[in-house]
Parts: structure tokens; sequence; C-alpha cells
């Protein structure tokens, strides 16, 4: 009977041997990527028709709840953008894409607030953090990522559920960050949902805030509201069911 083969180690008997890694997909199916393109085209027509420039209102592919194939889709389409809500599905996907596309060119987005414990396992990833509305948040990234690139968010509806901070108290937080050592590109601000006339003043606002504190970035605008934004002066809008159709339903919420 033969013996081991060279340089192999065989596990001592009754342990358990580690499962195995799973199989990277596939090539995107062609009819989902003419899709994806299909409604690409869609959102820069409508930001065109608000007025904007689709040249340089970027669009941020919100994949939340989409799978895999949705960021490769964005990518093959040319989106670089791609914004998350929850670190463990950015963190996954991330490491993931990082494996099937070495060099991809992904700028991730992490919207929204983000709890200090996560910070370290997605600092390795984000390029910026879009929701940042406490000094104590912004500690936490400038201890993982110095000089990282941030948003403040501005809360513009009031409802005790929504994150950001109110229209007056946005300049000490910029400052307040600044001081961290961190890069305040801008700000963003989820408008009042079902709320035309709320939604356009709700970005005229913020935009207003973004001109008298000399920033670059207002992310402003979704799939329902992108065009008030767009003429309110966005400079980025967040999209998601408008790029993949309707989101899955969700089991549970990845953290």
């Amino acid at each position: 009977m033969s013996g081991p083969e060279p340089g192999r180690v065989d596990a001592p008997p009754g342990a358990s041997r580690p499962a195995e890694e799973p199989p990277l997909p596939g090539p995107l199916e062609e009819g989902y990527l003419a899709q994806v393109a299909a409604r690409l085209a869609t959102v820069r027509g409508r930001i065109a028709g608000a007025g904007g420039d689709p040249g340089r209102i970027r669009v941020v592919a919100v994949t939340k709840g989409f799978g895999l194939e949705a960021v490769r889709a964005a990518l093959a389409v040319g989106l670089v953008d791609i914004g998350e809500n929850y670190a463990g599905e950015l963190v996954r996907k991330a490491s993931a894409l990082e494996a099937l596309e070495p060099g991809h060119g992904v700028v991730w987005h992490f919207l929204g607030g983000i709890q200090r414990n996560k910070v370290a396992r997605v600092a390795p990833f984000v390029a910026l953090y879009e929701g940042v509305d406490r000094l104590e948040e912004g500690r936490a990234i400038a201890r993982h990522a110095p000089g990282a690139r941030v948003l403040v968010e501005v809360d513009t509806t009031g409802q005790p559920d929504r994150g950001g901070v109110a229209p007056g108290e946005v300049a000490p937080l910029v400052a307040g960050l600044g001081g961290l050592g961190l890069d305040v590109r801008g700000l963003m601000t989820v408008a009042p949902q079902d709320d035309p006339a709320g939604a356009s003043r709700a970005f005229s606002t913020v935009a207003g805030l973004v001109g008298e504190l000399g920033l670059a970035e207002a992310s402003m605008g979704m799939t329902d509201d992108l065009e008030a934004a767009v003429a309110a002066g966005s400079t980025m809008v967040r999209v998601g069911r408008a790029l993949f159709g309707p989101r899955p339903a969700r089991a549970g919420v990845p953290q």
C-alpha cells in the first residue's frame, strides 16, 4: 500500500476537515446585465430631465439586500460607487469581490450611521462614510481610518427615529469632525417620504448648508425623489430599486 503523497499532511483520525470554500460565481447572465444597463440609462435620463448633468452627478448603486451579482453588474455598466447599510453585508460582499475580481475599483460607501464597534470591520474597505451624525462616531472612524472621507447626515424630517443632526447643529459637527483629522466632504440627507413639497424644502436646506460651509458634496435623492434632489443641487444620488428592481424580502438584517 502506498504511503502519503509527498508534501501532504493527513488529518489525525477522527479530526474534522475544514469545509470546502464555495465555488466563485461564473459570468453574469447577459439578460440581467442588459436590464441593469437599461435602468441606468433611465436614471441618467431622469437626472438630465431634472436639469442635472449625468456626467457630473454620481450615481451610487445601493446594493443592500441584493446579492453580489448586483455589485458585479453595477461595475460592468460603469458604476464604481457602491453603497451598503450593514457592516456584515458590506464586508462579505467586499471580501468576495476581492477574491473574484482583484483590482475591481469599487468605491464603497457606508450609508447611514454605524455602530462604533463595527468600524474596525469595515475600515479596510470603506472609502466614504455617509451618515455621520455624532462626534463619538467620528472618533471611532478616525481611530481606525485616519483622514477618512465622511459626510454629515442632516435630519430634515424631525422624526425621532431618523438619523442625522438638525440643520442648526451641522456646522459645529463639521468643525468637530475636521478637528479629528477627518475629511468632511459634504452633507447627506434622507428627505420626508410621500411629501414632494417637503422633500424639495429638505433638499434646498441641505444644499444651502453645503454652500455656506464651503463643502463639495451633497448626497441627496433616492429612487423616488431624485428629480427634486437634482433640481436642488445634489452631487450624488443613491439608488437601488431604480437599478436592480424590487428589493428581495429579507429573513433578517445582517449586522
